[in-house]
C-alpha cells in the first residue's frame, strides 16, 4: 500500500509558499567611547560609554561605578571611539592591563584618538 503525498495528491492545491519579507536593514552599530579618568587621590578609571560626558557626571554624582563612588573623578583624561561596544570591551581590556605610566601613551598612540575638552566635576 502506497503512502498519501501530497505532492501527487490531486485533491491538494499546487500553490507556491507566501515569498518572505525582505530582512530589515541592519542598523549601523551604536560607537562606543573608552575613556580614562583622573580620580582623588591621583589614581585612573577606565570604562566604555556612548556618551563620555554625560557617564562622567554620573561618577560625579555617585551614580557609577562603586570605584568612583569611593574616588570621586576629578577630570577626563582621555577618550577614544569604537565602532562597536565589544571593540570598546576589547580595548578597555587592553588599556587596563598596562601599567599606569602607558595608560596615557596607549590614547597617544591611537591615530584617531580624541582630545577631549575639559570636564571638571568640582
Amino acid at each position: 500500500m502506497r503512502g498519501l503525498s501530497l505532492h501527487n495528491n490531486p485533491d491538494v492545491p499546487r500553490t507556491s509558499p507566501a515569498p518572505l519579507p525582505a530582512p530589515a536593514p541592519t542598523p549601523a552599530p551604536t560607537p562606543y567611547w573608552l575613556y580614562l579618568l583622573e580620580c582623588e587621590g591621583g589614581v585612573y578609571y577606565a570604562g566604555i560609554a556612548i556618551d563620555v560626558e554625560q557617564r562622567f557626571f554620573q561618577h560625579v554624582f555617585g551614580l557609577g561605578a562603586k570605584f568612583t563612588r569611593a574616588r570621586p573623578p576629578l577630570r577626563v583624561l582621555a577618550a577614544r571611539m569604537y565602532e562597536s561596544k565589544g571593540a570598546a570591551l576589547r580595548a578597555e581590556l587592553r588599556l587596563k592591563a598596562l601599567p599606569r605610566a602607558r595608560k596615557l601613551a596607549f590614547f597617544e598612540a591611537a591615530e584617531s584618538a580624541v582630545a577631549p575638552q575639559p570636564v571638571t566635576g568640582r
